[in-house]
């Protein structure tokens, strides 16, 4: 039992330290083998001790007592570009796209991605105004505060987060 126990609390206090962690990033921080990782993360949802949900093709898990309206808005602001866009709608208020890829240096395709997910998530609003130009500002900028304070995202994910925001300028065509 002493031998389960070990991993298992490891992954529990991992998950609690960080909220809204995916699966890969969970086995980089506990440094067991994925399998293990499997086998204990099982027994910690079935055991209603973490909860896991899925978003847009990665599974979060979550301490059993996080809120869940709070989930998939965490599990968003862990990729860096969507959290970039929020901080930047938060320092700056209301703005317009093309401001936005320009200021973070991102293609507007990439941009447009995870503004629909921001605004699905209730963390951004776009609306058109005079002219039919589209602006975007922060919603909640409270609640969003606090669950940027509740992420701390890993190394490799920044990393593969910038990895795909460099394909994403290759693959753009000239403006």
């Amino acid at each position: 039992m002493a031998e389960t126990a070990e991993p298992r609390n490891s992954i529990r206090e991992c998950v609690d330290e960080n909220p809204g962690i995916h699966f890969n990033e969970l086995v980089r921080s506990v440094s067991l083998a994925t399998g293990q990782v499997q086998y204990h993360m099982y027994s910690l949802i079935e055991e209603d001790e973490v909860d896991d949900f899925s978003l847009y093709g990665r599974t979060h898990y979550y301490p059993s007592e996080y809120p869940e309206e709070n989930r998939g808005a965490v599990a968003l602001l862990r990729r860096e570009t969507a959290r970039e866009v929020v901080v930047y709608l938060i320092e700056n208020g209301e703005s317009r796209p093309d401001e936005i890829a320009d200021q973070l240096d991102i293609a507007r395709s990439t941009l447009e991605w995870h503004l629909g997910r921001l605004v699905d998530q209730g963390l951004a609003e776009k609306e058109r105004g005079p002219k039919n130009r589209v602006t975007v500002s922060p919603v909640d900028e409270e609640r969003t505060v606090g669950m940027l304070s509740d992420i701390s995202p890993s190394l490799p994910d920044r990393l593969v987060d910038r990895f795909v925001t460099m394909v994403d300028r290759l693959l753009e065509e000239p403006r």
